[in-house]
């Protein structure tokens, strides 16, 4: 992941040694601008692990990315498990103009958002990616923003193994399986034809404020896909030295969506497959 930058928006990201943050900005109304670590729920820690932990195993994880850029960009109040349009805009318009490669949404549901679409668009448009999670509603369609065409959705898949038996992650074991018959489409997980990649989502260890954490869902998922594709990118600097624009960002999606290998879910379920 080096010379990349990626944002996570989300509930703040918790200080945590095997995390290195940038910097970022807290968009609630209200709130601190420069509060932008943890607002109690741990969610965006967990979700800033996947993509860049910097820990050593067994002490501490390690992410898919551990040399991006990470900042954090906290959209929702104090204690609270939900966000405003308001916030979510603002905060993509942040993290553009911090100039990052790549904007991760572990966030969704609810009706279409305009405003949401404009900073997608926006983002776009000035050489970012958006990746978001396709949502946990059991197979129903794909949650916005993920469902919007200028965001890249992703679904979570798992393998059994990985987990241990009788955990609540046995329960998410359904078809479709892929060509290898460990590998399933999460039963949480959405599905649709806007789904663009697939990634692990089920029983990800990850950072968690004091310590480590397991959790389930596309909101871990998303980061997966957002960490692979900064390691690929990483590879790239002929893109990444592109101008600021909408050719960046659309050789940026073409670099990643080529290097994804289909698990054999069917394209409602995985887009283009496991991108790696």
């Amino acid at each position: 992941g080096r010379g990349l930058k990626v944002g996570v928006v989300d509930t703040g990201i918790a200080e945590h040694p095997d995390l290195d943050i940038d910097g970022g900005e807290n968009t609630v109304v209200g709130e601190e601008p420069g509060d932008f670590g943890d607002n109690g729920q741990g969610h965006g820690t967990h979700v800033a692990g996947i993509i860049a932990a910097r820990g050593q195993p067994p002490a501490g994880v390690r992410g898919l990315a551990p040399a991006v850029t990470l900042r954090s960009y906290r959209v929702f109040a104090q204690g609270s498990d939900s966000a405003s349009n308001y916030s979510i805009t603002k905060a993509i318009d942040r993290a553009v103009e911090d100039g990052c490669d790549l904007i991760n949404l572990s966030l969704g549901g609810g009706p279409a958002d305009e405003a949401i679409a404009s900073a997608i668009q926006f983002a776009r448009a000035q050489g970012s990616v958006v990746i978001a999670a396709a949502g946990n509603e059991g197979r129903k369609p794909v949650d916005f923003p993920a469902s919007y065409s200028l965001a890249l959705a992703v679904s979570a898949m798992g393998r059994k193994g990985t987990f241990p038996a009788g955990t609540t992650q046995s329960e998410e074991v359904a078809p479709p399986f892929g060509k290898d018959k460990d590998n399933f489409v999460a039963a949480f997980s959405n599905c649709g034809a806007e789904i663009d990649l697939t990634a692990p989502g089920v029983g990800v260890i990850s950072t968690w404020p004091g310590g480590h954490a397991v959790l389930d869902g596309t909101s871990m998922a998303c980061p997966a896909a957002t960490g692979a594709a900064a390691a690929i990118l990483s590879t790239h600097a002929e893109l990444l030295d592109l101008p600021r624009g909408s050719a960046r960002a659309e050789a940026l999606v073409r670099a990643v969506l080529g290097r994804a290998q289909s698990l054999g879910f069917g394209s409602l379920y995985e887009g283009q497959g496991l991108a790696r």
